[in-house]
């Protein structure tokens, strides 16, 4: 077989050139380090972060709910507090009041025993009086134990809250609106009013000169 120089010199010429266009660094230099070994390769699937989101998310919802619950079981404390202190007052002022109702009734009682001591001591029964005058200090000592005073009346200023009027008698400027006499004593348990004393109350009395102005 016989080829033509022609022919070779063609072979030569469809070679492939390859330039080497690399550089070479010296050991003084530093290589630059490629670009995706600066960042930290993301190997979680994309289903996971979203499973990760969606725990976070309940995570902050049961956070809430939890502070929402607390707030809630806090108040609802305070209600139940408040509600057994008004009960409890209320038995309170019940209980005071049924017992300021049966005090009340028995002060009657106390009066006429009061009256009966009243009598002339030169009667005919001194040992009687002497009794009676013991009931009624007894009784009086056990209303004293019981909370209950006696309302200061004569010679004090007519007071409505605690006194009542029977009647008025003339009196100077000096007990001028205040009590006179004292008919039926009153008592007070604490602030509550038993029974306002009965009383007389001083009022001055109004003189009308007469005579001709015009003089």
């Amino acid at each position: 077989m016989i080829f033509d120089r022609n022919d070779r010199r063609s072979d030569k010429e469809d070679e492939i050139r390859v330039t080497d266009r690399r550089r070479i660094y010296l050991d003084d230099e530093k290589k630059p380090e490629p670009a995706e070994r600066n960042q930290e390769p993301n190997l979680k699937p994309s289903y996971v972060e979203e499973l990760e989101a969606r725990t976070a998310a309940a995570e902050k919802l049961v956070q809430e709910v939890q502070t929402r619950f607390e707030a809630a079981k806090a108040q609802m404390q305070r209600d139940v507090d408040e509600t057994r202190q008004r009960l409890n007052r209320a038995a309170d002022e019940r209980a005071e009041q049924k017992n300021a109702n049966f005090i009340a009734a028995l002060l009657p009682v106390l009066d006429n025993l009061q009256r009966a001591t009243e009598v002339d001591e030169s009667a005919d029964s001194p040992a009687i009086l002497e009794g009676v005058k013991r009931i009624a200090d007894g009784f009086e000592q056990a209303l004293r134990a019981a909370g209950v005073e006696p309302v200061t009346a004569i010679g004090q200023d007519f007071d409505p809250e605690c006194h009542e009027a029977v009647d008025t008698v003339d009196a100077g400027p000096e007990m001028e609106g205040k009590v006179i006499a004292e008919y039926t004593r009153g008592y007070r348990m604490g602030d509550r009013l038993l029974r306002p004393a009965r009383v007389q109350v001083g009022a001055a009395s109004v003189k009308k000169s007469v005579g001709n102005p015009g003089v």
